[in-house]
């Protein structure tokens, strides 16, 4: 809790059960769930919202010094491309390695977001949305990257996608992301946005995951990659086979397909979560349900709150892995509902998955794509 202490503003008031609380904004957050997490390479290239997690991880990993003499590694690359292709070749060799971005620069992280799962190496990509197409507006909250996340490399292959709604979550959620990489030897995109990122709240800091420096062993999962067998080393981003050879066998191709395809539908229940505030005690869903995920969400518990306090019967859900979707989860909270809004900052992109989920249901999209955040006011208004 004490490695980014220079980063955050403590009040002197310490509440029961040592509750200290200070004011953290959603960049820190990550870089210290970052390093609770055992990151010890970064690589990255200047670009709004996302310029402070580069920054504070080029101040930090370089103090991880460990028994053996090694030390973190931060790297500012001449650009998005080359950054995201540095933490590649550290993934291979064992570090445990995180990226950040925002639009403009997830959109050149694709080819190597494909390389990275086809060549199965454990990675961590921050993407902090901002209002695009394009340069878009770079001070300017949006959250249009939800699609692109899960479908923006070639193959169709499915990604896991965390998406934190509080500044704890950012941290929280950043160590989860490490597991995952690690886990499914795949990279692991958490996906938050300007507000959250950029935004100092009162926080509980003793919630925050616990910092350490880590031995130089490589977390499960995280071993270099193997290079083949005998003195001949392969890396290859074609279809191959365990070998790493290249193969054009029907065979060979389809079992590797299949199981990148399939790599998390054995998982896909424990994948889910989901923060559900149902209607009622005892009561599982209500007539309106409300779907949110990332800074929205704060619109959502509050309009919850008020809708509820005026009598009407309404619950709400917030997404926190958006991909895969948590259906399970999902059909749970919308059991008895007949309406569902889904309150985002994007021309309803989400939306589309619930309508996909929920054919026999009203799906309401609540959406701005100004800049402008979705007020509490409207959304008790869509409840109607």
């Amino acid at each position: 809790m004490n490695a980014l202490a220079g980063n955050v503003t403590t009040s002197p008031t310490t509440v029961a059960h040592s509750d200290v609380r200070g004011l953290m904004d959603g960049a820190t957050a990550i870089v210290h769930g970052a390093l609770a997490a055992g990151c010890d390479f970064f690589a990255g290239y200047p670009i709004t919202p996302a310029t402070p997690i580069l920054l504070q991880m080029m101040r930090e990993l370089p103090k991880l010094a460990r028994p053996d003499g090694t030390h973190g590694i931060a790297v500012q690359g001449e650009d998005e491309i080359s950054s995201i292709g540095m933490c590649l070749g550290a993934a291979a060799t064992g570090r445990r390695a995180m990226t950040a971005t925002s639009g403009p620069g997830i959109s050149l992280y694709s080819e190597n977001m494909g390389l990275a799962m086809m060549a199965e190496l454990p990675l961590v990509i921050v993407d902090v949305q901002r209002l695009g197409p394009s340069t878009g507006g770079a001070t300017t909250i949006g959250q249009g990257d939800v699609q692109f996340v899960r479908w923006g490399t070639g193959g169709g292959y499915p990604l896991i996608v965390l998406a934190p709604s509080t500044i704890v979550e950012c941290a929280t959620l950043t160590v989860e992301a490490f597991r995952l990489a690690a886990k499914y030897r795949a990279p692991v995109i958490v996906l938050t946005d300007k507000e959250l990122n950029l935004t100092r709240a009162t926080v509980n800091l003793d919630g925050l995951p616990e910092v350490c420096v880590p031995s130089r062993a490589p977390a499960p999962g995280s071993e270099p990659w193997h290079l083949g067998s005998g003195r001949v080393a392969r890396f290859t981003g074609s279809t191959h086979d365990e070998r790493q050879m290249l193969t054009k066998d029907p065979h060979t191709i389809d079992a590797l397909n299949r199981r990148l395809l399939a790599k998390y539908d054995a998982d896909r229940a424990a994948l889910e979560r989901v923060t559900l505030d149902l209607c009622g005690t005892g009561v599982v869903g209500g007539l309106t349900l409300l779907v949110s995920f990332g800074t929205g969400a704060g619109a959502v518990r509050a309009a919850t709150r008020m809708a509820r306090a005026e009598g009407r019967a309404v619950s709400s859900v917030i997404v926190q892995s958006l991909w895969p979707v948590p259906e399970g989860r999902l059909r749970q909270a919308a059991e008895g509902v007949s309406r569902i809004v889904v309150v985002e900052l994007n021309p309803g992109l989400y939306a589309r998955e619930m309508r996909c989920l929920f054919p026999d249901r009203e799906v309401v999209s609540l959406s701005r794509v100004d800049g402008q955040l979705i007020t509490p006011q409207k959304v008790v208004a869509a409840c109607l």
